[in-house]
């Protein structure tokens, strides 16, 4: 019997290595295939000049790199906050109220609708009153789409911290907002990683940009402007006839990757630490 165990756990083990080799195999090929065609055009005028014209030698990205740190900041700053809050009230607040059901089911919903038609009701909505494209309308469609993410994730983070804690807290005659604020801190890591999956997959997004904040070959002028963005000119310059264009789509598409793997560093280092049960 024992051996029968012990040979078990090596078989076990040996699955468990292979199927992390499989998982790593292709995110390495895809890294050191993009790393390697972009890296060429990577230079100081890749971050501070504007995109070239076709066949032209020279120029970068720079217009683009900020257009997509702005529209990542502005749909964070809109995305972020009402995820937050509503996942807190599902958890928290919501649990036997039928208010609570609602926020939840119309979270789930959100989180299925495809991101063109996301881009459709902002391009509805804001672009079409205003008769422009905008870093606000482009803004709006990608904090949309953040907020289900968020919600979701940190309402079962805030489920798997302890009861116990809310039933000491409860115990001291803690004021029930206060006790909130103790199960976030005990859940900062998963709700760090749940703002940091929906940055990630709003900085990758391409329809929803498309119909919202248009394109620019300019540098940002104003939130009721169009910008340009990083995943716009991959498609835009990835499908394009001419060498130099493709070669900057291999770069941006790199300068996009560094981007999301700095965020997660950042947010590793950020939320280092002990639990918070005090």
């Amino acid at each position: 019997m024992k051996l029968r165990r012990v040979v078990s756990d090596k078989l076990w083990t040996v699955f468990t290595v292979v199927a992390l080799g499989l998982a790593i195999v292709p995110l390495l090929s895809i890294l050191f295939d993009i790393a390697s065609k972009g890296i060429s055009v990577i230079n100081l005028d890749f971050f501070t000049q504007l995109p070239p014209l076709a066949n032209a030698s020279g120029g970068g990205m720079g217009n683009a790199i900020q257009g997509t740190l702005l529209l990542v900041a502005l749909s964070s700053a809109i995305g972020l906050p009402i995820g937050l809050f509503s996942g807190v009230y599902i958890s928290e607040y919501g649990v036997t109220n039928r208010y609570g059901s609602a926020v939840r089911f119309l979270g789930d919903v959100l989180a299925g609708i495809p991101s063109i038609v996301t881009g459709v009701l902002a391009y509805t909505l804001i672009v079409l009153t205003f008769q422009s494209f905008s870093v606000l309308a482009g803004g709006v469609a990608l904090g949309t789409m953040m907020i289900p993410i968020v919600s979701n994730t940190t309402a079962e983070a805030l489920k798997s911290v302890p009861n116990s804690i809310r039933e000491a807290s409860i115990a001291l005659g803690i004021r029930k907002w206060r006790t909130s604020l103790l199960i976030m801190a005990n859940a900062k890591k998963a709700i760090a990683t749940a703002s940091l999956l929906a940055i990630a997959r709003i900085t990758g997004e391409t329809a929803p940009l498309i119909l919202t904040a248009g394109i620019s070959t300019l540098w940002f002028s104003g939130f009721n402007q169009p910008v340009g963005s990083l995943t716009y000119y991959i498609y835009y310059f990835g499908t394009s006839p001419y060498q130099n264009w493709q070669n900057m789509a291999w770069g941006a598409a790199l300068i996009l990757i560094a981007i999301v793997l700095g965020i997660n560093a950042a947010v590793r280092l950020i939320t280092r630490g002990k639990k918070a049960y005090a």
